[in-house]
């Protein structure tokens, strides 16, 4: 299983600001070094609700394309870009290019986006996001696969649509919806190369919505094994920060060899790819994740081993 970090590039409250991209870069490649298999930025523009003042964040394509050159094997993603900000053809293009910048090292993350005051504040319509995102992948999988597209749908036209250079990866590079809910999972099922699910933290708290993404797939047609499946988690350190109270599922804590077989969990339940955003984000924490890292690298090798004799 690989195991990515989520890099966050919104307003810290306790900082007052952002870490800059000079800060971010340099997270990025002590992961990388650590032995982190991928990075991972969220794709906002805002955050703002009725408990809490506008929170800022840097635009996730910019800071992405930056890291791209700033580190050497690593896979990048977005986790994940919302359909609503982007002509999905211009989406499509800017992915192709960036892959080619990265060496063949992204992996394209969408989903058909969630939070209003977003939309209110650049001014997108906010209506049938579901519809216009089935629309959107219909555009995204041929021109990313095949680098050709003629579509024409209610929300989005793409008339004789061709993307040259195609980029680094001649099947082209992965497409990954993030989603919950039974007719976006039915389109991830027909369209993405991966799935995401997110914001749990043991693994079984997971099992519910394995389960409905296996039934999405039978419902299309698709062998579930061809699917791809990758789980955003949090990992909290309790001595660090206290816990959130706004979390869905209680996270991943405990001493780096618990956190270890936490992730090794992930693993023995068929996931492939597992993002970790870390509570608190900060140096500390970090430092023991890396420690976790190592340990189920180990777990993980001590298995692989073991179903080898």
């Amino acid at each position: 299983m690989k195991v990515g970090l989520v890099l966050v590039i919104a307003e810290r409250r306790d900082l007052g600001r952002a870490y800059s991209y000079r800060q971010t870069r340099e997270i990025a490649q002590r992961a990388e070094e650590a032995g982190f298999d991928s990075l991972w930025l969220y794709d906002h523009m805002l955050y703002r609700g009725e408990d809490h003042p506008t929170i800022g964040i840097w635009e996730c394509w910019t800071f992405l394309s930056a890291l791209a050159d700033a580190t050497q094997r690593v896979e990048i993603g977005t986790l994940v870009a919302c359909n609503s900000f982007r002509n999905p053809a211009l989406l499509a293009k800017m992915a192709i290019t960036l892959d080619e910048v990265s060496h063949g090292r992204l992996i394209l993350g969408v989903g058909a986006g969630w939070n209003k005051p977003e939309y209110d504040a650049f001014g997108w319509s906010f209506d049938h996001r579901v519809s216009r995102f089935e629309e959107a992948l219909q555009i995204i999988r041929p021109l990313l696969k095949e680098g050709r597209v003629d579509f024409e749908g209610k929300y989005y036209q793409a008339r004789d649509c061709e993307i040259r250079p195609l980029g680094p990866r001649p099947a082209g590079l992965p497409l990954m919806v993030g989603c919950g809910g039974k007719r976006m999972m039915q389109l991830t099922a027909r369209y993405a190369d991966l799935w995401n699910t997110g914001y749990y933290g043991e693994d079984e708290t997971f099992a519910e919505p394995r389960k409905d993404i296996v039934e999405a797939c039978r419902t299309v047609g698709r062998d579930p094994a061809t699917l791809g499946i990758t789980v955003l988690t949090y990992v909290h350190y309790p001595k660090l920060m206290p816990l959130p109270k706004d979390l869905d599922h209680p996270p991943i804590t405990g001493t780096p060899r618990e956190v270890a077989r936490a992730l090794h969990a992930y693993e023995q339940a068929g996931v492939e790819h597992i993002m970790i955003h870390l509570l608190p984000y900060k140096p500390e924490a970090i430092r023991k994740l890396v420690d976790a890292l190592r340990i189920y690298h180990d777990l993980s090798n001590e298995q692989g081993q073991k179903k080898a004799i």
